[in-house]
């Protein structure tokens, strides 16, 4: 059988996939600021010595500079077996900047022993570096299961790319939009105990008010820019409460969410402030419309300034991510990883959704089903993701490499 063969290539594999996985962590691709040329290199080089045809895709500097990167390289990996479907495999190299607080080298890719096995430390060793080695060797195990007689059809493809921490735009949006793939499925980086289907949406605004500056002496005389900012600040606050009302059903997300995460202004402490500016965070539900939210939003800080007409306020939207909402064909895909996701790991793994947001919108808008699915404990807290030591339990790598190259035989096998 090939679930046999896949699991036995991927046991006598592994040592040379965690290797693999650990040279990705050595090189930096910290997004911001966005230069991930120099990564995006050094995964064709190992991937050509893995025997595979890599196409190298850099995005025009125009566009990278336009979502405040400084370079990127898209790189597909397609391998056809024959006539049929083409599923894609998609995971993310650029990664978060390290931060404070590790104890080990975020990018040493230290190795130590734990509860459940050897655990690899490492920013982007979970998220979502793991998976460029889960979805290589997957492909690997399948081109040695067909050199074998196992009868696959269709094409499998990798898509490798560098913008997920600033939007996805310039890395699976734009391999769609200028017609480098088309699949008909698509496999986006995950974690190994559920398979998720569904995920929040995002809207980022930032907002200017601005007032005018004159001496603290005689603050009537000027317009106090943070007076008017804090009034924004406390319908906002108040309006976050709220949502606190709104339930989604998806299992895995509660409700919507707003956080104001960044704030600037003022001269010195003895003039008044003539510029306030301040971003909002706004996640979106799946059962909610976001170009919607993003109205009422406007809506509710207009009816704040008019509280201080000779303040201006200036509204700049800086992102709006669609939820991620099953398509059809996103249910069989889903539960065919459900089913090697039991036999492998021996749990019920449930289909959920998630708070955050991902690439995966990128294909579901074009009209693709996606599913995440990949290497990983049950949660992105566990795996202290976007945190100090950030780590991945090799175990999970492993076992999701023998799912994801098994789930994707299942997509791929005749009928």
């Amino acid at each position: 059988m090939i679930t046999e063969f896949v699991d036995a290539f991927v046991d006598r594999e592994f040592a040379r996939e965690s290797e693999f996985l650990a040279e990705l962590v050595k090189v930096a691709s910290d997004n911001p600021p966005g230069d991930c040329a120099r990564h995006a290199e050094r995964v064709g080089e190992l991937l050509t010595g893995l025997g595979l045809t890599v196409e190298a895709h850099p995005v025009p500097g125009a566009a990278v500079e336009a979502v405040g990167m400084i370079s990127a390289t898209n790189l597909i990996v397609r391998y056809r077996f024959g006539d049929g479907p083409v599923i894609a495999l998609n995971a993310h190299g650029d990664v978060v900047p390290a931060g404070s607080g590790w104890r080990h080298d975020p990018y040493g890719a230290t190795i130590e022993g734990g509860p459940h096995g050897p655990v690899m430390y490492g920013r982007g060793a979970a998220v979502s570096k793991s998976d460029f080695a889960t979805y290589a060797w997957a492909l690997l195990a399948l081109k040695a299961a067909a050199a074998q007689g196992n009868k696959l059809t269709g094409t499998l493809e990798l898509h490798f790319t560098y913008d997920e921490e600033a939007g996805g735009n310039v890395g699976p949006k734009w391999l769609l939009e200028n017609q480098l793939s088309k699949p008909q499925a698509v496999i986006a980086a995950g974690f190994s105990y559920a398979v998720v289907t569904a995920h929040n949406g995002c809207l980022h605004l930032e907002v200017m008010v601005t007032g005018k500056q004159v001496h603290a002496a005689m603050p009537q005389a000027g317009v106090d820019a943070l007076e008017a900012a804090t009034a924004i600040l406390a319908a906002l606050y108040a309006h976050r409460a709220e949502l606190a009302r709104t339930r989604s059903k998806m299992p895995g997300i509660v409700s919507p969410t707003l956080n104001i995460g960044l704030i600037k202004g003022g001269i010195n402490t003895n003039v008044v402030p003539d510029q306030v500016a301040f971003r909002i965070d706004r996640r979106t539900i799946p059962e909610e419309d976001p170009v919607a939210v993003e109205a009422a939003l406007r809506a509710l800080i207009a009816a704040c300034r008019k509280r201080f007409p000779q303040a201006t306020v200036d509204i700049r939207r800086l992102l709006l991510a669609q939820p991620l909402v099953p398509l059809p064909g996103t249910d069989r895909i889903a539960g065919v990883f459900q089913r090697h996701a039991k036999r492998v790991l021996g749990v019920d793994v449930p289909i959920a959704a998630v708070p955050l947001y991902t690439d995966a919108r990128h294909y579901a808008a074009a009209g693709i089903p996606v599913v995440l699915y990949g290497a990983g404990p049950r949660s992105i807290t566990e795996a202290n993701a976007h945190g100090a030591d950030e780590n991945l339990r090799l175990n999970d790598l492993r076992a999701a490499t023998k799912i994801v190259a098994c789930a994707v035989a299942n997509l791929l096998s005749p009928t």
